[in-house]
Order: structure tokens, then C-alpha cells, then sequence
């Protein structure tokens, strides 16, 4: 086991380089589900090497549940400096759990609230709300595909094309499940902050992702980038934010410029020999070596408690 279970605590500093390309030298899709998988999979493995190591810790605490037999010194020396790392890992993987528990009850609640305000109106998968108050955005369903939710106060600052353009965006939102991502890249960020980066992107390129739905079924991006803008500048400051949103905070003026620019290569891949490319095999690579770094420490933890535990 030995220093190879702290590996998956670090391994997440390699997305770091992708995290920072990908928004500009990728498709927006394939960016986001690069940055998806590769946080996935880091948090997990991250969050596994914690529950490994505060298996050492609680092991030598008194009146723990475990058998006696885990606390002796061939399983406390299976991890260097077991005194101080297997007891900092209980209470640091405690605060991972609190952590996504958290976000996951804030999320649930943000949806049931919104459902409420939707109650007794037309079950359309579009619905207008008489406010003032300028907003856009989508409520994932459970076995339907969801609604988009504006307000008259939105609609009335867009001109027919750009109300294309946001129903265009907000419905990528809704046949894409955006929102899936945006839970797992939040989830992941929760359980190694050095993930936070790659949480950032994957706002931004769902975001992105959507514009480009919107101006290819527009077809015209002058539009698309015009409704964008002025989306942002009606919006309130403080949107939902664990929704996907026409008015997303970020960087609208990137967003911006992406569509008064060519439209992005469709590539599932970028090629390996560029800065994007490399970054993104670095950031494959720190998921691989994180997952089979688990997977080593996971097996060999379980042998050693499977010896030391009595028949």
C-alpha cells in the first residue's frame, strides 16, 4: 500500500492544464465530457484513498466497531505516519460526505421550488411566467425531459430571433442533460478541492455547448451572440446557479466572441501533438495512474485486514 494511496490526494493537479485549454481549444462537448469523466473519476479515486485511510484511523480510536485485531501495528504500518494521517483522514472524509450531501439537498430543493411555482400551470414543456424580472432557465424532469421556465420580462427584452436563440439554448440544455454534469463535475470539486478548476470549465462549456445548439438551429450566429448579451444584461446578478441558465454567470464576452467567430471543429479528439492535446493525455493519464493507484492500495489494504481479522 505504502505511499501509493496518497497518489489519488494529488493526481488531480494533472487536469489542472486541461481544464485551463480545454475551453478554448475544444468543441464545447467534447471539452465537457473530457472534464466530466477525468473529475469523475479523480474525485472517486480521491475519495477512496481517504475511506482507506480512515479505516487506519478509526481503527485506533477506542470504542470504534471494528475488530481489535485492525488496530495492530502490520495494519497501522501498512500506511506511513498512520498516527497522524489515519485519524486526519476521518475527519477530513466526514467533511467530503457532509460536502456532497449538501450540494446534492441544494440542488433537490432548488428543483422542488421551482416545480411548486410551475404547479397549476398548462403542462407545457415551455412556461412563461407573468415577472418582471428578466430569466431563463431549465428544470430537469424525472421521466419527462424537463421545462423551460421565462418570464415575460425576459421575452420582452428579445426580438423573435433571439427568443429563437434562447428556447433553441435552453432546450440543448434540457435533450443534452447538462445538469448531469454540472451535479458530478460539482460533486467531484466537493470531494478534492484541486478539482474546483475543472468544475469552473464545465460551467463555462455547457454554456458554450448550448450556444452552438442555438446558432446551428437559428442558423445564424450574429443572432445567437446578440441574444446572449443582452440576456446577460437584463438577468439579475445572482441567477440559480445550480441550474443551467440562458444568462449563466462566467464569461458572457468569451461566449460572445465564440459565436461572432467560425464555429468550433467537431473533434472527439484533439490531435496529440498540440498544448491542448498533451494536456488532455496528462490529464487521461492522472486518471488512470489515480485509479489503478486505488485499486492497488484498495487490494492491499483488504488483504492485510483479511489476514489480521480472526476466523
Amino acid at each position: 500500500m505504502g505511499v501509493f494511496v496518497f497518489l489519488p490526494l494529488v493526481l488531480p493537479l494533472t487536469a489542472w492544464p486541461v481544464a485551463r485549454l480545454a475551453g478554448h481549444h475544444l468543441h464545447p462537448r467534447a471539452a465537457t465530457k473530457i472534464l466530466t469523466v477525468a473529475g469523475a473519476v479523480l474525485g472517486l479515486c480521491s475519495t477512496l484513498s481517504l475511506g482507506l485511510l480512515a479505516i487506519v484511523g478509526t481503527a485506533q480510536l477506542p470504542g470504534n466497531p471494528l475488530p481489535d485485531s485492525w488496530s495492530d501495528p502490520e495494519v497501522r504500518e501498512a500506511v506511513p505516519r498512520h498516527e497522524v494521517v489515519g485519524e486526519a483522514s476521518v475527519a477530513v472524509l466526514a467533511a467530503v460526505h457532509v460536502s456532497c450531501a449538501l450540494l446534492l439537498l441544494r440542488h433537490r430543493r432548488i428543483r422542488r421550488q421551482v416545480r411548486r411555482t410551475l404547479e397549476g400551470l398548462p403542462a407545457t414543456r415551455i412556461a412563461v411566467l407573468p415577472d418582471v424580472l428578466p430569466y431563463a432557465h431549465t428544470v430537469p424532469g424525472g421521466r419527462d425531459r424537463g421545462r423551460i421556465v421565462v418570464s415575460t420580462g425576459m421575452l420582452e427584452g428579445l426580438d423573435s430571433g433571439e427568443r429563437r436563440a434562447l428556447f433553441a439554448h435552453e432546450r440543448a440544455h434540457l435533450d443534452r442533460c447538462h445538469h448531469r454534469y454540472l451535479l458530478v463535475a460539482g460533486l467531484a470539486a466537493r470531494a478534492n478541492p484541486f478539482l474546483r478548476p475543472l468544475r469552473s470549465v464545465v460551467a463555462y462549456t455547457v454554456e458554450r455547448w448550448a450556444d452552438e445548439e442555438a446558432a446551428r438551429v437559428v442558423g445564424d450566429r450574429r443572432v445567437t451572440a446578440h441574444a446572449v448579451a443582452k440576456a446577460a444584461l437584463l438577468a439579475p446578478k445572482t441567477p440559480v446557479s445550480t441550474l443551467p441558465a440562458f444568462a449563466a454567470p462566467g464569461p458572457v464576452p468569451r461566449r460572445v466572441a465564440a459565436l461572432l467567430g467560425p464555429a468550433p471543429a467537431v473533434r472527439t479528439w484533439p490531435p496529440t501533438f498540440t498544448a491542448v492535446g498533451l494536456a488532455v493525455w496528462a490529464a487521461v493519464g492522472g486518471a488512470v495512474l489515480s485509479a489503478m493507484s486505488s485499486a492497488n492500495s484498495a487490494v492491499s489494504m483488504i488483504l492485510i485486514l483479511h489476514a489480521a481479522t480472526p476466523l
